[in-house]
């Protein structure tokens, strides 16, 4: 067994999320909490001000009862780019501390907390509103610190956070597999939110190994990705038979029409860039 081959075999984790399957439940924002120590405020009710790395938004078809249709979208960071994967991640190309980068052998954008120093170049570069800006200094109620995540350092205020993909667990995960001289093996490295989704929407691996799930269901004739025209190749496709849903996944102008891709929906007729 070559090891070395395995350990330096470039992967490119994302997801799969079937929305035709989200019930809109708010698990996977809870697991990610809990998992990755983000606080939160004695007073939640202003969104502006939530830190959440995975949020679940409502959408609807626009039409009136009883025509009506409902689609909930859950939305990590999008970790767009990779080097030959023709896209490029914003963030990453404007932040000027390097406190974000793009990691070529896991296809993973990481956030850099004691580098970055506030400036928020890259909240205002991401078009999916995946980050989000540390206002204060974390606090938890009495008892609740003993249950943070000890693989996991809490973010001091004053700096930008994100989804990481749970990149601790592959850090565990990857160590025991070197130290028995293998690769890490799909259900081994595994995100918090596809643990908790009780209805199974969320699918997690390497999107370029044909032995994992998500490499077969991000070909599938409904998956598409959000504002795929932007050319910042995410690595989190969504699946949806409803083509409302897959339609408002882009900025669709009113007189276009679309047409099945393989894996997508491409744009067809006027109205384009």
């Amino acid at each position: 067994m070559n090891t070395e081959s395995n350990e330096t075999r470039a992967k490119k984790f994302g997801m799969v999320i079937d929305l035709d399957k989200c019930t809109g439940c708010g698990s996977c924002m809870v697991a990610c909490s809990s998992e990755n120590n983000v606080p939160v405020r004695k007073d939640e009710s202003d969104k502006l001000l939530s830190t959440t790395w995975i949020r679940v938004y409502r959408v609807t078809n626009g039409k009136a009862f009883p025509d009506t249709e409902i689609c909930y979208f859950p939305r990590p960071c999008m970790h767009c780019g990779g080097k030959g994967d023709h896209g490029h991640s914003p963030c990453v190309s404007v932040c000027p501390a390097t406190a974000t980068d793009y990691d070529y052998t896991t296809g993973i954008v990481s956030q850099i907390y004691t580098r970055c120093f506030g400036c928020r170049y890259c909240m205002a570069a991401c078009p999916y509103h995946a980050r989000y800006f540390n206002w204060w200094d974390p606090v938890w109620p009495a008892k609740l610190e003993e249950g943070l995540s000890p693989d996991v350092s809490p973010r001091m205020r004053g700096v930008v956070e994100k989804c990481s993909f749970c990149f601790h667990r592959y850090q565990l995960a990857r160590d025991k597999a070197y130290l028995e001289e293998r690769d890490v093996e799909e259900m081994e490295y595994q995100t918090a939110c596809t643990q908790a989704c009780p209805s199974g929407a969320i699918v997690f691996g390497d999107l370029d190994n044909p032995d994992h799930e998500v490499y077969t269901l991000k070909k599938d004739k409904r998956a598409f990705r959000l504002l795929e025209r932007l050319h910042t190749n995410p690595k989190v496709y969504y699946l949806s038979n409803r083509e409302w849903v897959r339609r408002a996944g882009d900025n669709y102008l009113g007189d276009e029409e679309t047409t099945k891709g393989p894996g997508a929906y491409e744009l067809k007729g006027t109205g384009g860039h």
